[in-house]
Order: C-alpha cells, then sequence, then structure tokens
C-alpha cells in the first residue's frame, strides 16, 4: 500500500468516528441514521442521474451491498440506545477486519505479505480489547448482539464493494448508486418498525443528520477507491482505526472514562498501523 492510500484511509476512518459521533448527538439514533441515509442518497443523485447505468454485472453487488448496509445501520443505531460510543464503536468495527481476514485467506484473490496478516490481526485484536468492559464494568450486555450484528455487516459490506468497484471500475461512480440503493432498502425497513413518526425530528437533528451523511460519503467513497487499489483486508482494517478517534470524541464529548485498558488497546492500534506500514 502506497503511502497516499495509506493517509487517505486514515483521513476517511477520521471522517468515520465523526459521524458516529455526530449520530450519538442527535435524539433518535434510528431517525438520525435514516436521515443519514437520505443525506448520502441526496449527494448520489446528481451523480447517478448524469451517468448511464451500471453494467449489468455489477447489479447483484448493487444489491448485496444495499441489503448489508441497511443491516449495519439499523444494528448500530440500536446498539447505540444500549451503550457509550467508545465501547459499542470498538465491538462493532473491531470483529469485522478479522471477519474480512478470514474472508480473504479463504476466497478472494488478494494477497497479502505476512506483515500486512500481522497488522491486521493486531488492529483487530487491540480494537477488541478496548470493549472487554462491557462485561468488566458490568455495562449493559444487551448492546454485544447488535454491536456483534453491525460487525457482521460491515464485513459483508467490504467485501462485496470492494469487489464490487472492481467489477465497475468506477469507484466513485459505484458508491453514488450503493447508497441509492441503501436509502431504497433502509426507508421502507424503518417505516415498518416505526411508521411515519421515524421522520419526525427537530432541525438540529436533520443538520446533524445531514452533516453525518455527507461525512460518511465521504468516508466511504474514500474507502472503496482504495479497495480498488489496495487489498480489501487490509484497507479494512486500516479504516478501523476511527476506533482511536471515537474514544477520543467520546471522552471529550460525551465524558465517557479513558481507562488503562483502552490506552494499552490504543498502542496495540498504533503498533499494527506502523507493522501495516513495514
Amino acid at each position: 500500500m502506497s503511502l497516499a492510500i495509506f493517509l487517505a484511509v486514515l483521513f476517511a476512518a477520521f471522517l468515520h468516528a465523526g459521524w458516529n459521533a455526530l449520530i450519538k448527538f442527535g435524539g433518535s439514533r434510528l431517525t438520525g441514521m435514516l436521515i443519514l441515509t437520505m443525506s448520502q442518497a441526496a449527494i448520489a443523485l446528481p451523480v447517478v442521474l448524469t451517468n448511464p447505468l451500471p453494467a449489468r454485472a455489477v447489479w447483484p453487488w448493487l444489491l448485496a451491498s444495499g441489503a448489508f448496509h441497511s443491516a449495519y445501520k439499523l444494528f448500530l443505531s440500536y446498539a447505540y440506545q444500549h451503550g457509550d460510543l467508545s465501547r459499542v464503536y470498538p465491538i462493532a468495527r473491531g470483529a469485522a477486519p478479522l471477519i474480512v481476514f478470514v474472508v480473504t485467506l479463504a476466497f478472494l484473490p488478494d494477497v497479502l505479505t505476512w506483515a500486512e496478516g500481522g497488522a491486521i490481526l493486531l488492529l483487530g485484536v487491540g480494537i477488541l480489547t478496548m470493549a472487554r468492559g462491557v462485561v468488566s464494568d458490568s455495562e449493559n450486555l444487551r448492546l454485544v448482539p447488535f454491536a456483534l450484528g453491525s460487525a457482521a455487516a460491515t464485513a459483508g459490506y467490504s467485501i462485496v464493494d470492494g469487489m464490487g468497484a472492481r467489477v465497475s471500475g468506477d469507484a466513485l461512480f459505484y458508491v453514488a448508486w450503493l447508497f441509492v440503493f441503501d436509502v431504497m432498502i433502509f426507508t421502507p425497513i424503518c417505516l415498518m418498525l416505526r411508521g411515519r413518526s421515524i421522520l419526525v425530528a427537530t432541525s438540529r437533528d436533520w443538520l446533524l443528520g445531514a452533516l453525518a451523511g455527507a461525512a460518511s460519503y465521504g468516508a466511504y467513497a474514500i474507502a472503496v477507491w482504495a479497495m480498488t487499489k489496495a487489498p480489501i483486508a487490509l484497507v479494512a482494517a486500516l479504516r478501523e482505526t476511527s476506533i482511536l478517534f471515537a474514544v477520543f470524541f467520546g471522552w471529550l464529548f460525551f465524558s465517557e472514562k479513558i481507562n488503562r485498558t483502552k490506552l494499552a488497546a490504543a498502542g496495540m492500534v498504533l503498533a499494527g498501523l506502523v507493522l501495516s506500514r513495514v
């Protein structure tokens, strides 16, 4: 992985943590996710309308991507109702690169060096270590299945979008279409769960959701582009360094605790970053 791609993915990680913090700031988490999804689609629409339809081979990837992204947002919104940003985020994001790593070794054509493989494992274990307090600190265990469901969905869309963008040949065009599919799948699910009340939000919530949508769109466009230039598993792992930013945001904005376990885990994540550049 080149230095330019490495830095771009780290910037995407910062944006990703930022939009999660914005959703945590809002009122209803599910309403916030729906506003975010609508905002992503609004940004994507001009790209979609000014370009020809994707090739037939790309459509199955887009459909699968929309389903995975919708599942991810649904699980994550419920997880945030039961736990802190600095606790939910590590579980949701930490398990995902390990799943992608296993799938890459078993099925994908990407070739990883020993250093890259070691970096992925170190990053994943470091991030998951940050979540250890969910048991040791007697926090709400109801967040765990939702956070793990989010992790599985993240792994799913990472693999699907990395491969789909390669088939498409244009990562930015592919990302625009996937967010159109996402809003078409996620909106009916939200309406089914909450009815039209899901659309009732304050002007502040709409603003936060729109800002989160813009940050999310930028973060994922960068990540998918990087997956067309570097191994999917390595990009997926580097994206999850966003946990460092999320823990910092949790401490700065939500008065969440930073203990020795989180600091030690952060050290493992930083070591994984260094190893990925060897």
